[in-house]
Parts: C-alpha cells; sequence; structure tokens
C-alpha cells in the first residue's frame, strides 16, 4: 500500500479532480461521466482523479475501504470508452488510514483523445469542457504548441552554446531563491537537463531559444521578434524601434525593451502636500509583465511579431496567435493555461514573472492603485491585444489607496477590490462580481477579505442587492481628497429630491429627473424611488416604457 499525506490536494483545478466512491461502485456506475473526465485531463496536460474524496473533502472516510477488483475494472473500462488516453489506477492508503483510487491521466501530447462514440472534452480551471467541432483546429495547432520546446529539429549540438548567455543563466539560477539548492548544486549540463535546454547530444529549440548561439536562433522556426511604434495624435507613426536580429534571448529582450524605449520614464506629477509624488505612464512592473506573457504564452510553431503600439492614450499588445483553447477574456484573471510550460517554469524560476496565474493579479493591483482602469483582453482573428490606459482616471485614488494599505497591510485581493470601489465610488454585488469576472458571486468574499470587517468598505442591502462603498469615516480619516458624491444618497434622501423635483416641473420622465438631481445616482436607485413613492399615492405615472411621465398629485 502507498500511503500519501492529501494536503495541498484539495483544491480541484486544471490537473486534479475528487469523486465520490459512490460514482463507480452505485447501481449503475457513471462509467461515461468519468470517460468525459479522462479525456479532457488528456487533451489538457494530463492530470489525476481521486476517486472516493468527496468535494468538500480532503481525505476519504477512515473506514474507507476499495476493493482491488474495483481497480481492475477502471483499468480496463476506461481505455473502452476512450480514444487515446493513457491511464494508470492505483489503490492508495490516506494518512487516515482511509483508502481511496488514483486515477492518473496523462497528457495526449500530439494525438487529440476523445470518447469512443466521438465527443472530445477539455480540461479548464475546474471543468469539463465540451469541445465544440470548430474548436478541435485549434487544439490541435496547440497540441505542435505544446511540444515545441522540447524538440530537437535543428540538432544543434548540445557544445554549440553562447558562452556569455550560458554563463549568465546559469547565474541566475544559482542566486534564485525559488530553485532549489539541490538543483543549484547540479553542473552546467545537469542543469541544462533538467531545464530540457539539451536532449542527448543536441540543444532542444528551448536551449537555442535561450542559450543559443545567434546563427542558430536566427534559422529556428518563428524565433521573437519585438517591434515598438509610437503614433502620434494623428494616428501617423512618429518612432519604431526594432529587436529582429536573434541577438538576444527572452530575459535580455525584456531589458532592452525596457531600457531603450524613452516613453516608459516619462511620468505624471501629483501634488502630495508640500512635496511632488511622481507616477509614471506606464508602471516597470507592469510593462515587464506584459512582454514575459507575450514571450511565454505565444505560440512559436505561428508566425507573426510582437507588437508594442503607443498611442498618445494608450498602450497596446499585440500578441500573434489566439489565447490557449479554454481561456478567454472574460475567465483570463481566473484561468491559466500554459502553452510553453518549460518557457514558463524557466522565467518563473528567473523571476521573471509571477506565479502561474497571479500575471494579471498583479497588473490588476498595480494599475487600480495608480488610479487607471484594468487592463482590456481582446482576441481578434489572428492575434490577442492588451490594451493598457496612460490616463489616470481618478488622481486622489492613488494617494487613498497608498495611505489605506499603509494603515491596513491590505492583500493583493484587498488592493484590488479597494481600487476597484474607490473607482467606482460605489458597486452592486453583481456589478463587483463582473468586474472582477468572476463565476459566482459568492466569490467576492474571498476578493473582499478585511474590507467589510475592517469598515474600510462599508455595505447596506442584501444578497444580490448589496452596495458596497468606501467608509465615509476613512476618507476624512485618510485625508482623502475627492469630490462629494450623490452614489451613496440615503433612500428618503432621494425621495426627498424626487418630490422637490416633481414639485416645481409638474411631470418629468425619468431621465429628465435623473439628469436634474444628479447623473451620478445610480439609475436603478432612482427607479425603485419612483416606484415606492408611485405605490404610496405621492406622485402618479402615466405611459409605458420610454414614454412613462411621473406628475406631482399633491
Amino acid at each position: 500500500m502507498l500511503v500519501i499525506i492529501a494536503d495541498g490536494m484539495s483544491s480541484e483545478g486544471t490537473e486534479f479532480d475528487k469523486k465520490s466512491l459512490l460514482v463507480v461502485t452505485k447501481a449503475h456506475p457513471d462509467w461515461d461521466a468519468l470517460a468525459c473526465d479522462c479525456v479532457a485531463f488528456a487533451n489538457a496536460r494530463g492530470g489525476s482523479l481521486h476517486i472516493g474524496i468527496e468535494d468538500d473533502e480532503d481525505l476519504p472516510s477512515p473506514t474507507q475501504r476499495v476493493d482491488n477488483a474495483l481497480v481492475e475494472g477502471l483499468r480496463k473500462r476506461i481505455p473502452q470508452l476512450t480514444v487515446n488516453v493513457v491511464i494508470d489506477a492505483q489503490k492508495v492508503t490516506s494518512q487516515n488510514g482511509g483508502e481511496f483510487i488514483e486515477l492518473k491521466v496523462l497528457r495526449s501530447a500530439q494525438a487529440i483523445a476523445s470518447t469512443s462514440d466521438g465527443r472530445y472534452f477539455i480540461r479548464v480551471a475546474d471543468e469539463t469542457k465540451r469541445l465544440l467541432p470548430d474548436e478541435l483546429q485549434r487544439l490541435l495547432n496547440d497540441k505542435n504548441a505544446y511540444v515545441w520546446e522540447e524538440q530537437t529539429t535543428k540538432h544543434v549540438p548540445r557544445t554549440q552554446v553562447d558562452a556569455q548567455k550560458q554563463a549568465a543563466f546559469l547565474k541566475l539560477v544559482r542566486a534564485s531563491d525559488r530553485v532549489s539548492q539541490f538543483v543549484k548544486s547540479k553542473a552546467a549540463d545537469e542543469i541544462f537537463d533538467y531545464y530540457l535546454f539539451t536532449k542527448g547530444k543536441h540543444l532542444t529549440n528551448l536551449g537555442i531559444l535561450w542559450v543559443g548561439k545567434r546563427d542558430d536562433r536566427a534559422t529556428l522556426l518563428h524565433a521573437p521578434v519585438i517591434q515598438f511604434l509610437k503614433f502620434d495624435e494623428a494616428g501617423a507613426k512618429v518612432n519604431k524601434i526594432l529587436w529582429d536580429d536573434f541577438t538576444l534571448n527572452p530575459l535580455e529582450m525584456i531589458e532592452a525593451v525596457w531600457q531603450q524605449v524613452p516613453d516608459w520614464r516619462e511620468s505624471y506629477e501629483l501634488p502630495d502636500g508640500l512635496f511632488r509624488k511622481n507616477v509614471p505612464h506606464f508602471d516597470e512592473v507592469v510593462i515587464r509583465e506584459l512582454l514575459a506573457n507575450a514571450l511565454v504564452h505565444r505560440p512559436y510553431t505561428m508566425r507573426g511579431d510582437i507588437f508594442l503600439n503607443l498611442y498618445p492614450d494608450r498602450l497596446e499588445v499585440h500578441n500573434p496567435g489566439l489565447l490557449p483553447l479554454g481561456v478567454t477574456p472574460q475567465n483570463i484573471l481566473h484561468t491559466t493555461v500554459k502553452r510553453n510550460e518549460l518557457l514558463a517554469k524557466v522565467f518563473y524560476d528567473l523571476k521573471l514573472m509571477e506565479r502561474e496565474g497571479t500575471g494579471y493579479d498583479r497588473m490588476y493591483e498595480v494599475l487600480l492603485s495608480s488610479g487607471r482602469p484594468t487592463p482590456k483582453v481582446e482576441e481578434r482573428d489572428d492575434r490577442v491585444v492588451v490594451t493598457i490606459q496612460r490616463r489616470i482616471v481618478k488622481r486622489e485614488v492613488v494617494d487613498f489607496i497608498y495611505k489605506a494599505d499603509q494603515t491596513y497591510s491590505l492583500t493583493q485581493r484587498e488592493r484590488i477590490t479597494l481600487g476597484l470601489t474607490a473607482q467606482h465610488e460605489t458597486l452592486t454585488l453583481i456589478q463587483l462580481t463582473d468586474l472582477l469576472e468572476l463565476k459566482d458571486a459568492a466569490q467576492t468574499r474571498d476578493w473582499l477579505g478585511r474590507l467589510v470587517d475592517l469598515q474600510v468598505v462599508k455595505s447596506t442591502g442584501r444578497t444580490k442587492g448589496t452596495r458596497y462603498f468606501i467608509e465615509p469615516e476613512l476618507l476624512r480619516k485618510l485625508e482623502f481628497k475627492g469630490k462629494t458624491t450623490l452614489r451613496r444618497i440615503e433612500s428618503h434622501r432621494l425621495r426627498e429630491l424626487i418630490l422637490r423635483d416633481l414639485q416645481v416641473y409638474k411631470a418629468a420622465s425619468i431621465s429628465e429627473i435623473h439628469g436634474r438631481i444628479g447623473m451620478e445616482i445610480p439609475r436603478r436607485d432612482l427607479q425603485r424611488e419612483l416606484g415606492r413613492l408611485s405605490a404610496s399615492g405621492e406622485i402618479s405615472r402615466t405611459g409605458e416604457r420610454k414614454w412613462r411621465r411621473y406628475l406631482w398629485t399633491k
């Protein structure tokens, strides 16, 4: 019996799932659903299913026992129901003595896995997603991209490396606190084998990209090229910088782009008491993270340059290829599929990017803390475009977020949620859920964190009618210099404003009332109070929909 500790594997995701033992022991076992899950894992990154652990548990029941015949039945049944799916099933004893089945599914590196009746699935976050026919070619293209890194198509000898790039890479690896001491103690050749820069006697595509010589990198299929283009107000091109001579590896390209573009040094000067605070037009963290994402997540089997298009009001980063299957502009904040897994590991180990799934979190945090909108992600015909705004939407938010963080030592998610609330002044639960790109409104609790308990953010209403706003007392305490707003006006005061308006104008549409008493008041709040006043007989109404008018009746 293999004894394992299940702690740390309790969170279901792209490579892990839990199933009740009843799935395979009940009178009519759900073999079909299990087969679909195995196909989904095989088409993604592979994974593991723990059969015998409930969704809300980390360990099986201490008294649970698994029949050996059941394990053998799984090994036979799943291959019968699937195509291009390789599995291994083992009975496992957990630390509490309970038994469960660990069903490992290997990644189908180049072939597309399916059920035996021709259905296709892929694992996205913690869900098994059905693939539509037009998504199959995209999946096949992605699979070719997944194996590009470890191929040795150029047959470059493993000794044919750039000495300076090799020395710089080894120095960074041995200095990184993200690399284990065991790896650091290896010889140079062993470290290259560990990162799959080499395979047998040759450099892999990844090795050529990172430590190869210029001539080998230049002949590498679709090695990255970056173009910086600057446009003026009329849309005319006023500057162009190219990094297209293949002398630089990915690390050196990021450094060159940051150092050689003069526009990154420009900043706003904001008053801060007797002093001045400089806020850069484009934060270094954001630029480096955008470049790292572009280099790591682009498909290297597809031709196309990375474009940095700088306009007077925004920066657009154009990356060739579409988002990996399963990732959309709507879920990119919470869903990560690594197209170039080996390259991503190098970037993470060398501290060139945040850990998996946190790059966009970090950009959200930095942009909101500097009073700017969140990044906009678009998927076009043959590319992904990420847009970052130059302008500061609310300058007073910059100082407010800084002071709130200094006072309460906020977490990253708390800073993001506070930044969104401060920029919008007030948000309903549904609006906050949409802005954070969450599936369920209940998930906002994790993002609000301690904000409500600390009374940094106040809330009114219940369930989906809950509204969040910044605590007024905190604004006074931290000397918040924002303008007074009517967005958080109390219901009785709003009703009084409506009555005063109709007393003067006698009859009006909701748009006319809204424009006179304050456009910052949420229209939904205005509609609600007009309905209450009509129901109580204090005002009357005529017409329907856009022709409806409210009348003074007293």
